[in-house]
């Protein structure tokens, strides 16, 4: 079987009020990755890990995919919910990104909810890792998992980034 050639995926560039995003598309429009500029080696870790070999483009995601983005931003809470993203993982991340997708904007959801989500209530540390392993950011919306008591908890943006994100959903006053 001869050896396929690598996945060549577009990278974008898109301003927003917390700082550029980095959107990353495929051939056919699907969202590989989403994270912030300032988290570049992140994103391109995680893509690594679950798209090995893939080449890298500059150029401009499809215009309904930007325009979804730039929508959020503008208040459009809503604006990314059909989005389409493709992502690796396991069967685990995948099932707990699926969860995240589900937890509505302006809500949030501790590790626990989450784990109990997903039907593994035992499985608090694994969700929590599989939330951090998340490769689109704010289209699979781990920035809404929060600590049991309330407290915002680590976000691979940054927490200050969280904690606008969740302001501007309306999950915090």
């Amino acid at each position: 079987m001869p050896n396929a050639l690598p996945e060549t995926l577009t990278l974008d560039r898109i301003a927003t009020p917390v700082g550029e995003v980095l959107l990353v598309t495929d051939a056919d429009g699907a969202v590989r990755a989403l994270d912030f500029a300032d988290y570049e080696p992140r994103m391109m870790r995680l893509l690594s890990r679950h798209l090995p070999g893939f080449v890298l483009e500059a150029g401009r995601a499809p215009d309904p995919v930007r325009t979804a983005v730039t929508a959020y931003f503008d208040g459009d809470l809503a604006a990314l919910d059909g989005v389409a993203v493709k992502t690796g993982g396991t069967t685990f991340q995948r099932t707990v990104w699926a969860a995240l997708r589900a937890i509505p904007a302006g809500q949030t959801r501790s590790y626990g909810q989450l784990a109990a989500a997903i039907g593994s209530p035992r499985a608090v540390r694994a969700a929590g890792l599989a939330n951090g392993q998340n490769p689109v950011a704010l289209i699979v919306p781990c920035h809404r998992v929060i600590g049991s008591t309330g407290a915002l908890t680590g976000y691979a943006g940054g927490l200050e980034r969280k904690m606008w994100l969740l302001r501007h959903e309306g999950a915090l006053a």
